[in-house]
């Protein structure tokens, strides 16, 4: 199965694993479809905020975000559909978690068939680019 790293900790995405780690948990779900940090307190569920705020394109809900998906990590089905660009990750942020899910979604287009699971490369930019925002605002797992 995939494997990511975690503030500096090696991890393997195995059935059930929750890993706990300060005051926020990791849940890495066996189907890899989200990645999910809950008890998160006031004060990182603030940080986070501001610093999705700052960095990201706001979705049309309160509280998502996209993370747009570099042109150089597009797959087959999303290279196919230009005009369906840019792709994007979704980042949900809640009253006491973080997700950001591993489905690659159009901006323009909510049905197609260059909507799809992340690659083993985009799951890994999304993974890297999470531990870059926790580092940055000082939130250990």
């Amino acid at each position: 199965m995939p494997s990511g790293k975690r503030a500096g900790a090696a991890l393997t995405a195995r059935p059930g694993i929750v890993i706990k780690k300060a005051s926020a948990n990791l849940h890495i779900h066996a189907n890899m479809r989200q990645y999910l940090i809950d008890e998160l307190s006031f004060l990182e569920r603030d940080n986070l905020d501001s610093f999705l705020k700052r960095s990201l394109k706001p979705g049309p809900i309160e509280g998502t975000y996209w993370l747009e998906l570099p042109p150089e990590l597009l797959a087959e089905p999303q290279q196919a559909h230009p005009a369906c660009g840019p792709f994007y990750f979704s980042v949900i942020l809640e009253r006491t978690e973080l997700r950001a899910e591993f489905l690659v979604r159009s901006s323009h287009n909510m049905h197609c068939s260059c909507i799809a699971w992340a690659s083993p490369a985009q799951r890994q930019f999304l993974l890297d680019w999470i531990d870059k925002m926790l580092q940055e605002e000082f939130i250990s797992v």
